[in-house]
């Protein structure tokens, strides 16, 4: 199974009120694998960068001014995600701003079915306590110490590995029918088959075990199986 880990970074909260993507990274899980394709992109927003917004990411007017525009890079986005299921984290942040881009290209908007929100996830799996990309990196002693600040690829990236941990571990992606099974989940061989049924193995007393168990069996006082009749241990 394809899916698509991704993170925005925005010039604020809200894109109804004119808010923009300004970067977007997108890491490809197969079978909740990491390929190792990425799809990573910066944007010119159009807009003066809000101060507040930069402190976050610290992507300045500057550094995005010679960026190519969303509806430049739109086509190489929607061919990277496919119809892919889309993670993302808190995902109707992201989903929201997606969607507002590409109504703004004239382009469709991608159904909320395919969203996987890890947010809600991670509330489920561990209700009461701390939901944030760092929390949860700190709950599966996933490294963190490069995030000095958010980026949409290094946060990608981080969660992707939230991602698998948080629906069941590496062990999910296992593939062991090879390479040609890459899009499919793959069997495990029949002799790993969780309802293999195993040969007995005959248990077999020595001679020597039957009479070690003849002698302990005198030393008992009054055993309850003991009705009386005869007895046999080794019958």
């Amino acid at each position: 199974m394809r899916e698509i880990v991704f993170d925005t970074e925005t010039t604020g909260l809200d894109p109804s009120q004119g808010d923009r993507i300004v970067e977007i990274g997108c890491i490809e899980l197969v079978n909740r694998c990491e390929t190792g394709r990425t799809f990573h992109a910066y944007f010119n927003p159009q807009m003066a960068m809000p101060s507040i917004a930069e402190q976050i990411h610290g992507l300045s007017d500057t550094f995005l001014t010679d960026k190519p525009l969303f509806e430049d890079l739109v086509e190489d986005l929607l061919d990277f995600i496919e119809d892919s299921p889309l993670v993302a984290h808190n995902a109707m942040f992201d989903y929201g701003f997606l969607n507002a881009e590409l109504a703004a290209c004239g382009r469709l908007h991608i159904n909320r079915s395919r969203i996987v929100d890890t947010l809600a996830i991670s509330k489920t799996r561990h209700p009461g306590a701390k939901h944030s990309l760092d929390a949860l990196c700190n709950r599966y002693g996933i490294d963190r110490s490069h995030r000095i600040q958010h980026g949409a690829l290094l946060d990608a990236q981080l969660l992707s590995q939230v991602y698998i941990e948080l629906t069941g571990g590496r062990q999910i992606g296992l593939d062991m029918a090879g390479p040609e099974s890459v899009g499919h989940v793959a069997a495990a061989p029949a002799s790993l088959s969780w309802n293999s049924v195993r040969r007995p193995r005959p248990q077999v007393l020595s001679d020597g075990d039957i009479a070690r168990h003849r002698a302990f069996v005198t030393t008992l006082t009054d055993p309850l199986w003991a009705s009386g009749d005869d007895w046999d241990v080794a019958s």
